[in-house]
């Protein structure tokens, strides 16, 4: 029998370390001759990136420590290896230069000169290109401020000669695909103030014989986004368009003629936030595999249907790769974490490639629950209920647990319902999660993502209230213990919530965004990518300045509801730790207590085992100390005033 343990201090097998060991990431999957492979960034090596291969049931490393395939071209990175042959190609985080390993013998050589500024010259979403060449993004730096950062599409040589640029056509761009004739390739650009699920353009250009490009041509360009093109033979591509208001597959051809693949209205791509991103992919006799808001699924073109398939698998990341008669990429579902896995299309069998992490018997998990709330404009909120789940603990019954509401970060990204160990590490201990899909979250069609524009602030703290307060009302979370956290611009919707609404006792923040003002090109505390999306998130400048102090929560310190933490990298170039030691400072001597913890060798997300598990226990230890239970478990914090 279970025993009646008031919430917040139940013992829990699941340990922070074993949240830091779960958060061993596959990503960027593809299929070279048969073989899967993938990048698998790994916490207990600090973070390091190796690229894998698995044959037969074998999974090999290929590239072994010191190296790390990582690049921090618009800050997030992208696609960092590719195999040409007997060659692996790949980006090393320490340098930011390409590097070649002759798989034959393991020697690594570089293929770009080392750059005048440590990491000043960046390459990435690497694909193949004309023979004995790979094609990229190349990212230089050309002043000392963050966002001084140009952009072109390069040509490098396997022989190590030098590299050639072959196109700037906007200063946002993809790397070019080469058609199956070898005459033509097609990229996607745009430029500021747009990000690339607002606008982008689809280029197309001749390439000549001797691997130069002639003009580009723009086939798409207006309010439509394209997240992903492939070729469909010599004279046409395959796109994910928005049109329609949803990314859809769309064949167009190359006089610029546009057709939908099908009519359903159901979200097949995404934000690209990192280049090489792939949610789409071709399997032939007018079948294509896709990647929606639901899972995965088949579209045929002449039905325009859309068939789900292994509908166990609840999330998938934007990497898709055919293998034989399946797919291969990464998915999760509510009772798997994320890992690689091939789907066979014939029968929806599903094949794990990776070895699952250990995971605490099932019955310490919560189950999602998949829910909907009513915005004040009548939108849907969609979200997911994580309740306290225990088979050793219930709560007095006279009592309701602490809920902490969970901001998802873009702020385009969204939830899916899966097994998060992160969320489990607090339900397990009697602490409930909320995780909210507010006003500009993707997966629900452009309508959607956009009542966030020129609302950030706005509709996105009132949602996550309108839940916070409905969970209330339903007696399923105790008012005197609700907390909001997020990270990144979830970090922000949580201080700003915290700022803004007298309904939560306590916010953490991590690496946040804090000063809107400061968080935009002229302001300079922001990287180049995001250097003007605040401006359609808020507004157009210097148009409605106001709106940025009004919504900054480091400029409402004395609307603060109650307790903040802030859990910052210091190597962070997105939201740097300006912001943070800012809001700390001002709130110096209020009397408001608060933390602001940092991490060495830390930059947006934490990738290390020990910043994972310090970050969770001080976490708990907050939620403790101002909800007022024990935490004997875990360091205490140590709060100012």
């Amino acid at each position: 029998m279970p025993s009646i343990t008031p919430y917040g201090t139940w013992k829990s097998p699941i340990s922070a370390r074993d949240v830091a060991a779960a958060d061993v990431t596959p990503q960027w999957v593809d299929v070279v001759d048969g073989a899967v492979w993938w990048a698998e960034s790994r916490p207990e090596e600090n973070g390091r990136v190796a690229v894998v291969r698995w044959v037969d049931g074998v999974i090999d490393e290929v590239l072994p420590a010191p190296w790390s395939a990582r690049n921090r071209v618009h800050e997030y990175g992208g696609r960092p290896w590719l195999v040409v042959g007997d060659t692996l190609v790949f980006t090393h985080w320490d340098d930011q230069r390409l590097y070649a390993l002759d798989m034959r013998d393991g020697g690594v050589a570089p293929l770009t000169p080392e750059p005048a500024q440590p990491q000043g010259v960046r390459f990435s979403d690497l694909r193949p290109g004309l023979a004995g060449q790979v094609w990229a993004v190349r990212e230089t730096v050309t002043g000392p401020g963050r966002a001084d950062v140009a952009r072109d599409l390069v040509a490098v040589p396997l022989d190590g000669g030098p590299v050639r640029t072959l196109a700037a056509t906007h200063h946002f761009v993809t790397t070019p695909q080469l058609a199956p004739d070898g005459r033509h390739a097609a990229w996607l650009g745009w430029d500021h103030p747009d990000m690339p699920w607002d606008a982008t353009s689809l280029c197309v250009a001749e390439v000549a014989t001797d691997g130069t490009f002639g003009p580009h041509r723009v086939l798409i360009n207006g309010e439509v986004s394209v997240c992903q093109l492939d070729w469909d033979g010599p004279d046409a591509l395959i796109v994910l368009a928005d049109p329609t208001g949803w990314w859809v597959p769309h064949r167009v051809t190359l006089d610029g003629v546009l057709n939908p693949l099908t009519s359903v209205e159901v979200e097949m791509g995404g934000p690209l936030w990192k280049l090489g991103s792939r949610w789409t992919v071709p399997l032939g006799g007018g079948k294509h595999a896709v990647l929606t808001s639901h899972g995965l699924g088949v579209v045929e073109e002449a039905s325009g249907t859309l068939t789900p398939v292994a509908e166990e698998l609840t999330a998938w990341t934007p990497t898709l790769a055919r293998h034989g008669d399946g797919v291969v990429g990464v998915a999760a579902g509510p009772r798997r974490g994320a890992g690689v896995v091939r789907v066979d299309l014939r029968t929806g069998t599903v094949t794990e490639l990776t070895d699952p992490t250990p995971r605490p018997p099932v019955e310490y998990l919560p189950v999602p629950q998949a829910r909907s709330f009513t915005a004040e404009d009548g939108s849907i909120i969609p979200a997911y209920v994580y309740p306290p789940t225990s088979p050793d603990h219930v709560g007095p019954e006279e009592e309701k647990p602490p809920y902490l509401v969970h901001v998802h970060g873009g702020p385009t990204g969204r939830h899916y319902p899966v097994l998060d160990m992160d969320f489990a590490f607090f339900t397990s201990r009697g602490i409930g999660v909320v995780a909210v899909d507010y006003g500009g979250s993707t997966g629900y069609g452009r309508r959607y993502r956009e009542r966030l524009r020129g609302q950030w602030g706005v509709v996105d703290v009132a949602d996550c209230a309108t839940v916070a307060q409905a969970l209330v009302d339903e007696g399923v979370a105790d008012p005197q213990r609700l907390a909001i956290r997020g990270g990144s611009a979830g970090g922000f919707t949580a201080a700003a919530s915290i700022t803004s609404v007298r309904l939560y006792r306590a916010a953490t923040a991590k690496y946040p965004i804090l000063d809107l003002r400061s968080w935009t090109s002229d302001g300079g505390e922001t990287h180049d990518f995001e250097s003007h999306y605040v401006q359609g998130l808020v507004g157009p400048l210097p148009d409605v300045d106001g709106r940025y102090t009004a919504r900054s929560p480091v400029h409402n310190l004395e609307s603060l509801a109650g307790p903040v933490l802030l859990l910052q990298g210091l190597e962070d170039e997105i939201c740097p730790p300006e912001q943070a030691e800012r809001f700390v400072a001002a709130l110096h001597g209020s009397g408001v207590p608060h933390a602001l913890v940092t991490f060495a060798g830390e930059q947006h997300g934490f990738r290390q085992a020990g910043t994972i598990v310090t970050a969770l226990e001080t976490e708990l230890a907050f939620y403790g100390r101002v909800f007022g239970f024990a935490t004997p478990d875990v360091p205490p914090v140590r709060l100012q005033y």
